[in-house]
């Protein structure tokens, strides 16, 4: 078995997708690059323990219906040789269905279709319960504990909704990397097709809340996107 990889160990946690449809694994591997996470997308099986060894993934995302070796047999391959974690993704979602993949080894069981937002909050979850992220924060002196719900700026308390505080943290994931309206979008709400005025409505209100409390360190980019910086 591969030893474990910490969260000082990379610099970016690896997420290994294996999904056979092109109209899933790709915005899925997007939005996957996009919340900051090293990804490797496959459409099968095929040389899966080559992939599973070399890229030493933290987290593998398992279609459960694919050509060739099942989700479930890939499953059993990941156990054995990894200590990675291991999300179900399938359209098979009944009660059986979820009982087969848990007792089968899995951490957790995505339905199609899903939510990309969701699926990335499960991601998240998973790795931060892995420790292979840390669930606190730091840029400057703004901290974010998302395992808390919670943001500092200086010791103060930041009184941030539920979105604001999911903006913060993945800028603050991003930090010193200028992020495209659409990468924020796809992020953080789930989508890529929306209007993105939504984007500016959000950033503006986080930037007043950080502001109250200090310098600026949300920075918009002009025709690019958005860069924190501390």
């Amino acid at each position: 078995m591969s030893p474990p990889r910490s969260a000082t160990a990379a610099a970016r946690p690896r997420v290994l997708l294996v999904e056979d449809a092109d109209a899933i694994r790709i915005p899925v591997e997007a939005a996957l690059t996009g919340a900051g996470y090293e990804t490797l997308a496959l459409p099968d099986g095929e040389r899966f323990e080559e992939h599973l060894a070399g890229f030493r993934p933290d987290l593998v995302l398992l279609d459960v219906m694919l050509p060739g070796r099942d989700g479930l047999a890939l499953l059993q391959v990941t156990r054995s040789g990894t200590d990675a974690g291991v999300i179900l993704v399938t359209a098979r979602d009944a009660v059986p269905d979820r009982l087969t993949g848990f007792g089968a080894g899995a951490d957790d069981y995505v339905g199609k279709p899903f939510a990309l937002a969701e699926l990335l909050a499960r991601v998240s979850a998973l790795l931060r319960r892995l420790g292979r992220v840390p669930s606190v924060v730091q840029v400057g002196n703004v901290v974010i504990d998302a395992g808390a719900g919670t943001a500092l700026r200086g010791n103060v308390p930041l009184d941030l909704t539920a979105t604001e505080l999911r903006l913060l943290g993945y800028l603050a994931a991003q930090r010193g990397r200028t992020v495209s309206k659409v990468q924020i979008l796809t992020s953080v709400w789930g989508y890529d097709d929306y209007d993105p005025n939504l984007v500016e409505v959000h950033v503006s209100a986080l930037r007043r809340k950080l502001e109250a409390h200090g310098d600026r360190i949300l920075h918009t980019v002009r025709g690019l996107g958005y860069v924190l910086r501390g």
